[in-house]
């Protein structure tokens, strides 16, 4: 039996194997990753709530990161299908943003205003 931070790797893996298609060759060059929290530096929101997620651009020593942050997201899932649902969110907001496109594009079904 898998843990519950297991099936929260699980759900991210899964989310970013959704969006292969889109990224085509960068897919390989793209890590996808858990966190527990956002971390405490500076960071590019302004917002008071914990961001879900966040996109790290690739540099001389890193290729371009999807963070998912674990407790965020499930603080604000309802249930296990809420849960895969936000995190499937996070992620294609996420690669849309590594893409430079609205994330509709990449899922139908997001939220265009989102």
């Amino acid at each position: 039996m898998s843990s519950r931070r297991e099936r929260f790797d699980d759900l991210v893996l899964d989310a970013a194997d959704r969006l292969r298609e889109h990224l085509g060759v960068r897919y390989g060059a793209t890590q996808f990753a858990v966190q527990e929290v956002p971390p405490t530096d500076p960071a590019p929101w302004e917002e008071q709530v914990a961001p879900l997620g966040r996109l790290l651009r690739a540099d001389a020593a890193h290729p371009d990161r999807v963070v998912v942050y674990r407790r965020p997201v499930e603080a604000r899932a309802h249930d296990e299908q809420d849960l895969a649902q936000i995190v499937q969110e996070v992620v294609t907001e996420q690669v849309a943003a590594l893409l430079g496109v609205p994330a509709h594009e990449l899922d139908p079904d997001a939220d265009p205003d989102g």
